[in-house]
């Protein structure tokens, strides 16, 4: 990934995850959290371990990511838009779409 492919994901990441990382952090904790998504074989849901690894991005100074890393990034930019795309009508504040975003480090109802 060249510095040009860095610099765009870096900033489309940025711009949409907009939980901090002890919010996110907290919000993984919770029961709605740890039920949303789709989980194989009972385990942990892409989502939920999704927001881990952005919690560990968050926490990193820049210059130490890796192409892993912002090849993660690009998954999640790409997740948030797809999702946001999908909004339900009405109320999504307890709904199961938020839920799914938020384990994405986007919360849907912040901006």
């Amino acid at each position: 990934m060249d510095g040009q492919e860095r610099e765009e994901t870096w900033n489309d990441f940025r711009a949409l995850v907009n939980m901090t990382p002890a919010d996110l952090e907290k919000w993984l904790e919770s029961d709605d959290s740890r039920n949303a998504g789709q989980h194989q074989d009972g385990g942990e849901s892409t989502g939920h371990a999704s927001g881990r690894r952005i919690v560990a991005i968050l926490r990193a100074k820049k210059g130490d990511l890796t192409d892993d890393d912002y090849r993660h990034m690009r998954k999640v930019v790409g997740y948030v838009r797809r999702h946001q795309a999908q909004r339900p009508s009405g109320d999504v504040r307890d709904t199961r779409w938020r839920y799914s975003l938020m384990n994405w480090g986007h919360d849907p109802l912040d901006g």
